[in-house]
């Protein structure tokens, strides 16, 4: 069996994510995708490029700087594309890159299961809720 160098027991090391050890980057990643504001973001982007104005409206309670830093954040990891259009004044465009959509059916059952199941959801806190007091 031939010895590895150690940098190449790194590459071999890192070709194999595993999200359960703290420095993996996968966790990492699991902890930006798993951000409300993000599975939001990339939801509403579903239908399209869309201005940053619209998604803060489409976003009910977003902050600027919370759908600003979700933004970058988002462009950065490659799952959203920021295009600006030469107008007056400039138009800023958001659009999910391939790697963002491939994403998308994953967050859509995330939202759709927590829209289906909240009743459910709010019932289990009550009475969890009751047994504390």
């Amino acid at each position: 069996m031939p010895t590895r160098t150690a940098a190449e027991q790194r590459a071999r090391a890192s070709a194999a994510y595993d999200a359960y050890l703290a420095e993996c980057p996968a966790r990492q990643l699991l902890d930006r995708i798993a951000d409300k504001w993000v599975s939001l973001v990339i939801t509403a982007l579903a239908d399209g490029p869309q201005r940053y104005s619209d998604l803060q409206r489409r976003l009910a309670s977003v902050s600027q700087k919370m759908l600003t830093q979700t933004l970058r954040h988002l462009e950065r990891d490659g799952l959203v594309t920021r295009t600006l259009a030469p107008a007056a004044p400039v138009r800023v465009d958001y659009e999910l890159t391939e790697l963002g959509a491939s994403l998308l059916p994953v967050m859509r059952a995330i939202k759709s299961w927590a829209e289906t199941h909240m009743d459910e959801v709010k019932h289990a806190r009550a009475a969890y809720d009751d047994t504390r007091r």
